[in-house]
């Protein structure tokens, strides 16, 4: 038989790891090959069975101690003799049931290898599923904030059954197989581990005869209408989470959360940036060529915004803090207006004579280019 494995080379820690490193280590790896999540899974089976006799030794100080000085001999682990044990293995009867191994596994693996459900004296508790639901919101109402009523269809405690899934006039029956512990245990050597029970999954009793109205589920179809505050500065796929508003599972069942996930209408007036807005201005040209103060629309309302003389179509002017609210945090972007200049489509006689003689005062002659002229003037 070839050496047994370094129990620090097993857990992945150093020789000189503290206790809590010890436990973080053993739990991710007891998490990793755990048999509820690598059913049927032979390697796993053994890898587990390493894992635990590795931290079982490294977390007593004593046997710790004799491991570090004298290793595998020190513990009583050394490899013995072929056929002096079962499978080549030594008397590990010392061990147990690694019942102590398992009383960590109950402090952090119930809610994951459960299917999300919480286990109460060896039961489950059900957990409901959660919800999605999709909010549109205008701009202005995710920039201020706002309560909303929705309603959210989900499942309800069966009101025939008040949420006990059996028939009315009977009740659930122990489970026979697990005799009501909702666990089944495995025996493997010196190794033992707990699962579900298969038959009646955890709950530790059994429906006979289910309830014809939710089939022995316990719940069925209903809705649920509550108000949600969406906070300032909400941006398009922002999740929101609403403990409880979620499905129910049945009676003692704990409900699920609903999630409701925003979406944002365009806006007529604003482009939004993360917490910026961007907005068009669109100014004549002699307001461009003479400049001014021109009104400019915000989320709140109008402001002055002073537009220097000389202004070329395009330039952007920001404005600090009229942009979108940030998200849990004090203050706002800001608004980035862009300029754009009218060009006029209908011009009278006497506007189009002096734009002519505006353009000969500066060298435009009208035969060099007569696409602008032709453009401004209709032609004319």
């Amino acid at each position: 038989m070839a050496d047994k494995k370094d129990y620090y080379e097993i857990l992945g820690v150093s020789k000189g790891a503290s206790p809590d490193e010890l436990k973080s280590a053993y739990r991710k790896l007891a998490l990793k090959y755990h048999p509820d999540k690598n059913p049927d899974n032979k390697d796993s089976e053994s890898r587990l069975k390493e894992i635990n006799e590795a931290y079982e030794i490294l977390n007593d100080p004593k046997k710790r101690q004799m491991y570090d000085q004298f290793g595998h001999a020190g513990v009583g682990t050394a490899p013995p003799p072929p056929g002096s044990g079962p499978e080549g293995y030594g008397d590990f009867s010392g061990y147990g049931d690694f019942s102590s191994v398992g009383d960590i596994f109950g402090d952090f693996i119930g809610d994951i290898f459960s299917g999300g459900q919480r286990r109460t004296s060896g039961q489950r508790v059900r957990r409901g599923s959660d919800l999605r639901y999709d909010l549109e919101l205008s701009l202005l109402d995710a920039a201020k904030g706002i309560e909303m009523p929705i309603e959210v269809a989900r499942s309800e405690v069966c009101s025939q059954c008040d949420g006990s899934g059996a028939k009315p006039g009977t009740s659930a029956k122990t489970c026979p197989q697990c005799k009501g512990s909702g666990q089944v245990r495995h025996n493997q050597g010196f190794f033992s581990f707990s699962q579900t029970c298969p038959q009646c999954h955890g709950e530790g009793k059994v429906i006979t005869s289910p309830c014809p109205a939710c089939r022995g589920t316990g719940s069925k179809k209903g809705s649920n209408r509550i108000t949600v505050r969406i906070p300032p500065g909400v941006d398009e796929g922002t999740s929101l989470r609403v403990a409880g508003a979620g499905n129910v599972p049945g009676k003692n069942g704990v409900p699920g959360d609903l999630y409701v996930v925003i979406y944002l209408k365009k806006d007529p007036n604003f482009v939004r940036e993360h917490d910026n807005l961007f907005s068009e201005l669109k100014i004549t040209f002699p307001e461009a060529v003479f400049g001014g103060e021109f009104d400019v629309r915000t989320l709140e309302g109008k402001i002055k915004l002073k537009i220097p003389a000389g202004t070329q179509a395009g330039t952007t002017f920001r404005v600090h803090g009229e942009g979108f609210p940030r998200l849990n945090k004090r203050g706002k972007g800001d608004l980035f207006v862009k300029m754009t200049v009218d060009v006029p489509k209908n011009l009278t006689d006497q506007q189009k004579h002096a734009l002519r003689e505006y353009a000969r005062s500066i060298g435009i002659k009208e035969a060099a280019n007569p696409n602008i002229f032709k453009k401004v003037f209709g032609g004319n």
